[in-house]
């Protein structure tokens, strides 16, 4: 463990993160920054529960990436002067549990660092499913002839297409702002998108069932909650015009992946995936092979930048709790609603 307690009495924050990702997340003036503010305790291994444990005495605030162990009565024991957990991710459920917050405990989340890169890469995927890029690129890098690489189903453009979004997140208002601006007419399912709201967002809001039906392009941006578990099944898939296409940067959570996989065997739908049930993805999965899917590995918000916002937004959440201004970003207990 590096840090310790400065006799001084300096403030104390525990940083729950790994080394390779703290230096992604935290640039040097960052660190430094809060180095100044705080006695900085980082655990040699930020997911083993005894050693953020033995951390937490004396600490004023825990700073949490993906992989820490949840903050629960047991972790609360040992934090006797903790009154911030700061998440360098979005959904703080995995990391916190009822007891932070009757507590009093202050919990704050990073998520709208997330919503530009993703609404990009969902806008690139979107893009990719209207061209049929991906389609090209299986057929040329599987050695199939010139003229015969060149056979896909019609091409559209963005302008004039048909955009479906499920959810009125951050990340899907970020997404419908991007297809807009490229003269997509974007329809929207989302039971608390109010009138006013998508008249400022220039959608059009129709149920799931309309949206699946007209919609060339369908990405999903809804949160993770009960509510949400399978939304898209196969009933829901069956909707979706021939040669339409599915973008998911959001949650596997959402969509029946088996049901899914039946469509696109078929060939009828294409599909952008980001997120899976399972992952890592296993190399013998059935997606890898599909010719009419577009796959990447959970990377949709790992851009450089994206990384360096997460980090100074927790530790900025920290110097606002030592220097007792309020939170930017705090969540209440309706957030554990969010499973992941």
């Amino acid at each position: 463990m590096t840090g310790s307690p400065d006799p001084s009495g300096r403030p104390r924050a525990v940083v729950a993160v790994p080394p390779g990702l703290r230096a992604q997340l935290f640039t040097a003036e960052v660190w430094a920054e809060l180095g100044r503010a705080a006695d900085l305790v980082v655990p040699d291994d930020h997911r083993d529960r005894a050693a953020v444990a033995a951390a937490l005495p004396g600490a004023r605030a825990l700073i949490t990436a993906w992989g820490a162990p949840k903050v629960d009565a047991g972790l609360l024991a040992s934090a006797d002067r903790l009154e911030l957990v700061a998440h360098t991710g979005s959904a703080v459920a995995p990391y916190v549990t009822e007891e932070v917050f009757e507590r009093g405990v202050l919990v704050t989340q990073a998520g709208d660092a997330m919503a530009r890169p993703v609404a990009e890469v969902a806008l690139a995927f979107t893009l990719a499913l209207l061209h049929r890029v991906h389609r090209f690129d299986h057929a040329l890098r599987g050695g199939l002839e010139w003229d015969a690489a060149g056979e896909a189903p019609p091409r559209h453009e963005m302008h004039g297409s048909g955009i479906g979004v499920i959810g009125a997140s951050r990340t899907g208002r970020a997404y419908i702002a991007l297809a807009r601006a490229m003269g997509a007419r974007v329809s929207v399912t989302d039971p608390y998108l109010s009138e006013a709201d998508a008249r400022e967002l220039g959608v059009e809001p129709v149920p799931l069932e309309t949206l699946l039906r007209r919609s060339r392009i369908v990405a999903v941006h809804a949160p993770v909650t009960e509510a949400t578990h399978r939304m898209l099944g196969a009933r829901q898939l069956a909707l979706m015009p021939d040669g339409a296409g599915l973008v998911n940067t959001a949650r596997s959570w959402l969509v029946d992946e088996e049901a899914l996989l039946a469509e696109l065997a078929t060939g009828r739908l294409d599909a952008a995936i980001d997120v899976f049930d399972a992952e890592p993805l296993p190399v013998d999965h059935p997606f890898r092979a599909l010719p009419n899917v577009l796959l990447t590995p959970h990377q949709a918000a790992g851009t450089v930048e994206c990384r360096r916002r997460l980090g100074a937004s927790a530790a900025g959440e920290v110097l606002r709790l030592l220097s007792g201004r309020p939170p930017l970003h705090a969540v209440t207990a309706d957030a554990l609603a969010r499973l992941h």
